[in-house]
């Protein structure tokens, strides 16, 4: 049974108040992908009277169910807003999958802050706790992308009394019974939360980063911000962390919450979630964002990958916890008794689907290490590569009775598959979970752009690639990689983003879709594009954020689409690769009509040079130095 949407509903449960309201920027969906969705379902659990409101819109809304009893809790949805409703090129999106009918526009900007707000101002003595992506990556002063400024940390705008970060069902039923006592919601201390004090009520046992004000006006002292904030998020060894947010206020984010273990995570996972959106929304055509997600299965959290551009480290955390083997599988068997299942499990995975151990024995009594990541560049050498419980759950889960085909779509490590000594696992992934395309993400082919992004380097990748191509033609398959790219990313240049594009075609590689960089709240990516530093070493990273070297960028990427031509000439003329513009191998675009080609173009560009003063050799800084076999030095090393 769905949790009260309406006065009806409540009515018919026999309750005259809630104890809790959850307010969500989503559609009331009740599955374990759904962040209020686990959080209602926990307090529920707890004993507690739970409403639900999604989407609200007018003071009706909000007052549907009159004041709780003892308080509200609140968030933006899934993702944060702003990206729910715009582009990487701040273009106003058509639709939103999180919206009953996949009509756009139905939340507001910055929706946690604006529902807040409305509380606050209809019920003044609200007790208010927010949560979720909005508000765990906005919990500092932080770079927001839209307005092009610095922010303070959401829960000032916000006007609420606390705010949870992280994965937050140990502090929700900490939290509920505080409330319950009658504690106020602005003085609960407890990990994993933020909140507003003056500085009589500052702690001791806490490290201080550059205020608001210092943060907006200085940049590197923005970006020394940045690292600290990261590198205390570790639930071992992470401290408490003061930063200014005005005359007289100061933020506290206590220690991170330690992760749940995985008899905790079962328990959440057998809540009595109903898995589909609220009957109420079947008329206006459901909401899209359950079909990927109906039948598939979470099994772990956390991600000691630690992408930069990723807010998962930051949000979930580096270290990785998983369900157990039953669990997931009295999942799987519950789908078998749906008459929607049609035998088809989309997905076991989670942030990074092959992870179900900690990284190395040392995180446990120590925490994950500050000073480097656990995979990129390279592997930390403690680094336990291990995938064979993984394996038995997937082979346990796809030999369930009326289960047909058992799919991993989620992220799958390339670079920590390739750690492991022999290919077992590999081997059967391609033969048994791949449904023609298995996506991966090695995101650029330059080092320098890779190591801004805390990836591996292309090699890995290539490897992969071949070792995945020579599996699935042993297991009689035809099946494809699917690769993630990110354009514009700081660190890339617009050369990087030609010999990008250059490595996509000798590698026959056509992206249907691309990625421009979007810098999201909270991550070390979005730090290097406000900043232009990277907070790990201060040292000047490039940026790319004139919107002419971003769409000159994009393009290349899919350098094959006609309606790109003119952007790859531009662009190969801007940074004096003329050579890639003709009919050879390697040319991205057919010269103009009436232009020189392939060496005529070459010693064109260098007679411009030496009339320029000059003297590039434009053949051996465009393309790689070839052998007598013609094959390139990196292809030989690779043989």
């Amino acid at each position: 049974m769905f949790l009260p949407l309406t006065m009806r509903e409540m009515r018919a449960r026999g309750w005259e108040q809630p104890d809790f309201i959850c307010v969500t920027g989503d559609a009331y969906v009740d599955h374990p992908s759904f962040g209020m969705a686990i959080v209602s379902r926990l307090l529920e659990s707890l004993g507690y009277k739970v409403a639900m409101i999604a989407q609200p819109v007018s003071d009706a809304d909000y007052q549907r169910f009159g004041p709780p009893k003892y308080g509200w809790w609140v968030n933006g949805g899934n993702i944060d807003s702003m990206v729910a409703h715009y582009t990487a090129a701040k273009r106003r999106r058509s639709d939103d999958a999180y919206t009953p009918g996949g009509k756009a526009g139905r939340r507001p900007d910055r929706a946690l802050t604006v529902y807040c707000n409305r509380i606050r101002a209809l019920y003044p003595q609200a007790q208010i706790v927010i949560g979720g992506l909005e508000a765990s990556m906005r919990r500092f002063a932080h770079y927001d992308y839209w307005s092009d400024t610095v922010m303070p940390s959401v829960l000032v705008d916000s006007k609420a009394d606390l705010l949870i970060f992280g994965m937050g069902e140990k502090q929700t039923e900490w939290i509920a019974r505080e409330l319950e006592r009658g504690v106020l919601a602005a003085q609960i201390r407890c990990k994993g939360t933020c909140y507003l004090t003056d500085q009589l009520g500052l702690p001791n046992d806490a490290v201080s980063v550059a205020s608001y004000a210092k943060v907006k006006e200085n940049k590197l002292s923005y970006a020394k911000a940045t690292r600290t904030e990261i590198e205390e998020q570790d639930a071992v060894r992470g401290r408490k962390i003061i930063q200014k947010q005005s005359d007289t206020l100061y933020l506290v984010q206590n220690e991170p919450m330690p992760p749940l273990d995985t008899a905790e995570l079962d328990q959440i996972f057998a809540l009595p979630f109903e898995r589909m959106y609220h009957p109420s929304y079947e008329a206006q055509g459901g909401v899209a964002a359950i079909q990927e997600v109906e039948f598939s299965i979470m099994h772990n959290r956390g991600c000691f990958g630690n992408c930069n551009f990723c807010s998962i480290a930051f949000h979930q955390g580096r270290s990785v916890t998983c369900r157990s083997i039953e669990s997931v599988l009295k999942e799987a068997r519950s789908f078998t008794h749906n008459p929607r299942f049609k035998g088809i499990i989309s997905d076991v995975g989670g942030p990074s689907a092959n992870f179900r151990h900690p990284s190395c024995k040392k995180q446990r009594t120590h925490g994950l290490c500050a000073e480097r990541k656990c995979l990129a560049p390279t592997p930390c050498p403690a680094l336990e590569v291990d995938h064979s419980e993984y394996l038995e759950l997937l082979r346990q889960v796809r030999a369930l009775k009326g289960v047909k085909r058992v799919f991993v779509r989620s992220g799958l490590r390339y670079d920590y598959i390739m750690q492991e000594k022999d290919d077992t696992f590999l081997r059967e992934l391609v033969a048994h979970h791949v449904s023609g395309q298995l996506k991966v993400a090695p995101e650029h082919c330059s080092a320098r752009v890779l190591d801004c992004m805390g990836k591996p380097h292309i090699e890995v990748y290539e490897r992969f690639a071949q070792r995945f191509k020579r599996l699935t033609k042993e297991v009689g398959k035809e099946q494809y990689l699917v690769p993630y790219l990110i354009s514009s990313h700081p660190g890339s240049t617009l050369r990087d983003a030609i010999n990008l594009a250059v490595f996509l075609k000798r590698n026959h590689i056509r992206p249907e879709q691309v990625q421009d960089f979007y810098p999201t709240p909270g991550t070390v990516s979005t730090c290097m594009f406000y900043t232009g530093l990277n907070p790990y070493t201060l040292k000047e990273v490039y940026v790319p954020t004139n919107q002419e070297d971003k769409w000159l960028q994009r393009s290349l990427l899919q350098y094959f689409k006609p309606e790109n031509r003119r952007a790859v000439l531009t662009a190969l003329k801007k940074a004096g690769r003329e050579d890639l513009i003709g009919n050879g191998p390697d040319c991205l675009v057919p010269p103009e009509r009436g232009q020189p080609v392939g060496e005529a173009a070459v010693k064109r560009t260098q007679q411009t040079a030496h009339r320029r003063g000059g003297t590039r050799n434009v053949k051996q800084q465009g393309q790689p130095k070839r052998g007598r076999s013609g094959r390139t030095r990196k292809q030989a090393r690779s043989n």
